[in-house]
């Protein structure tokens, strides 16, 4: 405490005060601050100040303090976002270290209670004994916070079958910028009361969803992968009337989470993968709203660029060169998770679908390629591993250029997704350069990155372009964009 109180007594008199207010640990430090002013996108933004929460009574007291101050608050996990959602210059709080308590576990009602920093893969790891896991399965899993998964509404890869982060959030327990403490999850219209902070924050917060129901059902993007902007269709009448869903997606910008309760499934049994080759990636674009309607739990896309990185990578060759037919453009993966009888029969019926299609080991060109399929677990895993590491894999590029996210999981309805793929390639050679390319196929949901030398001001320049004429395309199609 004494070195923390003689660091503030160098800043605002509102730094003291926090470091006198918060039982956790409190930097003000420049080497803690530049820490903590980067996450895993391209933006840099100094803190004035870090707030590692014991738990939720300091939460309450920085709130305090910041209010009083002036200054902003923003929630932090494990800073995996892409797009600048944990950086800011007022007080990050880190809830990693001590707010990572699983509170309950109820396996018969197949919920769970967690504090925001839980990351994923420990959540499962403690609830692999009764059966059931949390399937938001993203692949940053081994770092990323339930907290920050349900900020930015996080999907994963078997979104599909399970839905989205907000599908599978019941309530939160959460604190306003005033102070106030409010459980948000359900609510039936009709019982609310005009007396209590939470019913009439509820009443106020329905009434918005009714006046702008028509506005929201005419403009919101029809697509499963909506993750930009504030889930304000949870509010209308024909919503899920769950408060708790606007929080999910909000980044951090309502409210601050102290504990989520969260829906669980029963675990994945026997799986099987159809690794489906192309001879071009338009065919493989195309081909995803051919096969979605066989049923697969993921479908997931993985371009020539990733491939060839991936062979270069010793961790990843092996798993490549066993199972990479050929030099494809590239591959769609497709996971089904039924009894051993269906599993084997829809891998049947991906290879036949794949023949009604017109592409076949014996063409060429456009209409090369078919189906490896993979039964065995190890296998499996390796190329999920693979899959899960694609952008380190893209990181990997030896040039000047790198693959820059900023225009990244855009989707669009899957009917428009071979259609939106050419036109924005077209973008990007219009801009002198070229993209990398893996994605949700089964969801329309691109990760894709211009190769950019952010070091030269012209491909600067470019940044700002390609993003505004990218997401110009996405409105066409009434899709959407990462906020």
């Amino acid at each position: 405490m004494a070195t923390r109180l003689k660091a503030a007594r160098d800043g605002p008199d509102w730094q003291r005060r926090l470091a006198e207010a918060v039982a956790g640990e409190v930097a003000f430090d420049p080497f803690t601050l530049g820490r903590y002013a980067t996450d895993a996108s391209s933006y840099q933004i100094m803190p004035a100040a870090v707030v590692i929460a014991r738990d939720a009574e300091d939460v309450h007291a920085t709130l305090a303090v910041a209010r009083e101050a002036g200054v902003s608050v923003t929630p932090r996990g494990a800073g995996t976002s892409q797009c600048g959602q944990t950086v800011n210059d007022g007080i990050i709080v880190d809830t990693t270290r001590h707010m990572n308590n699983i509170v309950s576990v109820d396996a018969e009602a197949e919920r769970c209670v967690v504090e925001p920093g839980v990351v994923l893969d420990e959540l499962n790891r403690a609830l692999a004994p009764t059966g059931l896991w949390f399937p938001v399965d993203i692949s940053t899993s081994s770092r990323a916070t339930i907290g920050g998964m349900a900020g930015n509404n996080a999907c994963g890869g078997r979104s599909l079958r399970y839905g989205t982060m907000r599908d599978n959030v019941e309530a939160i327990d959460a604190v306003l910028a005033d102070g106030t403490a409010l459980r948000f999850g359900e609510v039936e219209p009709g019982t609310l009361r005009d007396s209590g902070e939470g019913p009439v924050l509820a009443r106020d917060l329905l009434a918005i969803g009714k006046r702008e129901a028509d506005e929201v059902a005419k403009r919101f993007p029809k697509v499963q992968r909506r993750v930009g902007g504030y889930n304000l269709d949870a509010l209308a009448p024909a919503g899920s009337n769950n408060l708790a869903h606007l929080l999910v997606g909000s980044e951090g910008t309502l409210a601050f989470s102290t504990n989520i309760e969260l829906r669980l499934a029963t675990r994945i049994g026997p799986k099987v993968m159809g690794v489906c080759h192309f001879g071009s990636f338009h065919a493989a674009v195309d081909a995803a709203r051919h096969l979605v309607g066989l049923g697969p739990i993921a479908l997931e896309l993985i371009d020539r660029t990733m491939i060839a990185l991936g062979r270069d990578i010793p961790l990843y060759r092996d798993t490549i060169n066993r199972i990479v037919r050929g030099d494809p453009a590239a591959l769609l993966i497709a996971e089904f998770a039924e009894d051993e009888h269906e599993n084997r029969r829809r891998l049947k019926a991906l290879a036949e679908r794949m023949d009604e299609l017109g592409i076949a080991w014996d063409h060429s060109g456009d209409h090369w390629g078919g189906v490896v399929p993979l039964i065995e677990p190890e296998t499996q895993a390796a190329l999920t591993e693979v899959r899960k590491s694609g952008l380190n894999i893209m990181m990997s590029m030896k040039e000047q250029g790198k693959p820059v996210s900023f225009v990244e999981d855009c989707a669009v309805p899957l009917e428009h997704l071979a259609e939106y793929t050419e036109r924005l390639t077209a973008l990007f050679e219009k801009h002198g350069t070229t993209g990398t390319w893996y994605a949700h196929a089964a969801v329309g949901c691109l990760h894709v990155r211009p190769i950019l030398n952010l070091k030269l001001e012209h491909d600067l320049k470019a940044v700002r372009a390609i993003a505004e004429e990218a997401f110009a395309l996405v409105r066409d199609y009434k899709g959407s964009h990462s906020g």
